[in-house]
């Protein structure tokens, strides 16, 4: 690896590690931003430098997290950001067959790859919390408590809340976590992905063509996946939270072929600008938005509509 690659992956890691660090003080909305691009250099170093540099890179930043906290943030910090970073770029890298007819790896599971780590990081995070329902009702419902006494008294006008609305609260809360972890980790990893890619793009370093991301779909196992965690949600206990830690990072890559599906139903449509910008932000604020883009991605992978009446595709066609 030439000297110079080395030190720019070395410096990739030391961002990383620094934005990390960063997350953790300083106003929420900030801290959010920090901490969805801390693996933005991670990403750059491994499009724009290789797979070896972003290994070195991911090393490198686990190494100073560990010197920065401790080795269970270095562990969580590994498997929720270096590790994707590293695999994901190797498998947007990857490819075979000669130039003129080179079949890259498909994007489709590169995303279920993703939905893997996300699964894995909300997991993770629920067994560092508390590892049971009991615990975990105990932490979420400290946490509601000291919001509703240090922050909600001092807002003139607020309602009072009581034991049973904290109760209530607490309840929802810990039935929506795993879904929030397991979106907050893929969002993290595709977001950064993608940004990663468009910079590389630009800079003329990234060596995969562009794909067409209207056209990306998920492998059949996905399918399999999703419907075994969505049902594994209903046995309740710590069973159901975990499955649902699976569940959310798969039902977001359905809502994504979702919105791919709609991209090409749209295409050539005066409205089409609108209709995709209604749907992005909704799916952000409306939950059930995201829920119908998931079942329209689901029903995508089973019947094809994008190709329903084409000809079959080339071989090395984006999958």
């Amino acid at each position: 690896m030439p000297t110079n690659a080395f030190l720019l992956a070395l410096a990739a890691g030391l961002i990383s590690a620094v934005v990390f660090a960063s997350a953790t003080t300083g106003a929420m909305l900030l801290r959010v931003i920090l901490f969805l691009l801390t693996p933005l250099s991670l990403y750059l170093a491994g499009l724009g430098l290789g797979v070896v540099a972003g290994a070195i890179a991911a090393i490198t930043a686990t190494a100073l997290v560990m010197l920065i906290a401790n080795p269970l943030t270095a562990g969580a910090y590994a498997i929720s950001t270096a590790l994707p970073a590293v695999i994901c770029t190797r498998l947007t890298l990857m490819s075979r067959g000669p130039e003129e007819d080179r079949e890259w790896y498909p994007i489709g599971r590169v995303v279920v790859t993703a939905a893997i780590f996300a699964g894995l990081f909300a997991m993770l995070a629920l067994v560092l919390m508390g590892g049971s329902i009991e615990t975990l009702t105990k932490i979420l419902r400290g946490a509601v408590e000291n919001f509703v006494k240090s922050e909600l008294s001092q807002i003139p006008g607020a309602p009072d809340i009581g034991a049973a609305e904290i109760d209530e609260i607490t309840h929802s809360t810990l039935a929506t976590l795993p879904w929030a972890l397991g979106l907050l980790g893929m969002t993290t990893t595709l977001f950064n992905l993608w940004l990663a890619g468009r910079i590389t793009l630009a800079s003329g370093r990234l060596v995969r063509p562009w794909p067409d991301l209207s056209q990306f779909k998920l492998p059949a196992g996905a399918t399999f996946m999703l419907m075994v965690a969505i049902g594994l949600t209903f046995a309740g206990g710590m069973t159901g939270l975990l499955a649902a830690c699976i569940a959310a990072p798969f039902t977001l890559a359905f809502a994504l072929v979702g919105l791919a599906l709609v991209h090409v139903l749209t295409r050539g449509s005066r409205w089409q600008t609108l209709i995709l910008s209604s749907l992005y932000s909704g799916a952000i604020f409306i939950p059930h938005i995201s829920l119908l883009l998931a079942l329209a991605g689901l029903a995508e992978t089973v019947f094809g509509y994008r190709t329903a009446g084409k000809p079959p595709p080339p071989p090395n066609s984006e999958t």
